[in-house]
């Protein structure tokens, strides 16, 4: 099908979006963590009736070892971890600029793709990253005195370790995912690790019971379960699927542009300001993340 990749890559697009609004608004009715909790359960059950569907099983038990070790540890770091500050960020700063700050992702990975993969670090590429930095630091300034972020540098450095979360996820997953494991499969032992830990980490600090009592504020529950579709099960599949089948620098653009999509829903359902240096610091940071893969 024509444009089947760049078409995927935009409807992730608006699925990350759609996602980080439905867990800002549940997150200020329950709170971050039953959100981050509540939505790993929901995907954690659909990814498993849909592995059950595609490969007759619960669980890619075959997996072996090592990759289970791999993928577990990336969702342990990106799911559990990384998206638990990125949802605490949503609630501080709200979805458009924490989700301007994932723009930072694209960069962590590179630095570490040069530090411990032996990829090589450009002038080019180093002149994009400071593009991206600019357009971040430019947007995050001219909201400094924003009176509806009261935490703003609080939220902003807890939207930093989301995007270095999800950095190290990644990297930790392409060590998984070697030699043609099927994303699907990866994709749940991803979702599985993350829950376990949170499971066991509510367990221990004696906030399982009221984390999952949260779920029965029925307006919270529909917008977790909205963004648990959206974003750990539609949102993936889409996005692989952009990789797949569109050039990576052509899906990567595609893929980052829901800050963009964010400022119109920021200012008419959050009500927020958004002024001339926030489009354009939005557009100069995506700029420079879509460099990053044509440098």
């Amino acid at each position: 099908m024509l444009y089947l990749g760049e078409g995927a890559a935009l409807l992730t697009s608006l699925c990350w979006s759609l996602n980080s609004v439905c867990f800002t608004v549940a997150g200020r009715r329950v709170g971050s963590a039953s959100v981050n909790l509540g939505r790993l359960l929901m995907a954690w059950g659909v990814l498993i009736l849909v592995h059950l569907a595609l490969y007759g099983s619960l669980f890619p038990l075959q997996a072996g070892g090592a990759r289970l070790g791999w993928l577990g540890l990336s969702g342990l770091i990106g799911f559990a971890l990384g998206d638990a500050v990125l949802f605490e960020a949503f609630l501080l700063i709200g979805p458009r600029l924490a989700m301007l700050l994932m723009t930072l992702s694209p960069i962590f990975s590179a630095l570490l793709a040069w530090l411990f993969l032996g990829q090589s670090m450009s002038l080019a590429k180093i002149m994009a990253m400071a593009l991206t930095l600019g357009g971040i630091a430019w947007v995050v300034w001219g909201d400094g005195d924003h009176e509806a972020h009261p935490h703003l540098w609080r939220g902003v450095l807890l939207g930093i370790g989301g995007a270095l979360g999800q950095s190290v996820g990644l990297v930790f997953s392409m060590f998984g995912l070697a030699g043609d494991f099927p994303p699907i499969s990866a994709n749940l032992i991803r979702v599985t690790a993350g829950l376990a830990a949170l499971l066991l980490y509510f367990g221990a600090t004696g906030r399982l019971r009221g984390s999952l009592g949260s779920l029965r504020d029925g307006r919270a529950t529909a917008f977790i379960g909205l963004g648990a579709l959206t974003g750990p099960v539609l949102g993936v599949v889409l996005s692989l699927i952009a990789i797949a089948k569109a050039p990576m620098g052509v899906a990567a653009t595609l893929m980052s542009l829901s800050p963009v999509i964010l400022l119109p829903v920021s200012h008419f359902v959050f009500k927020e300001k958004v002024g001339g240096h926030a489009i354009l610091g939005t557009l100069l940071a995506l700029a420079g993340a879509a460099a990053l893969f044509f440098v």
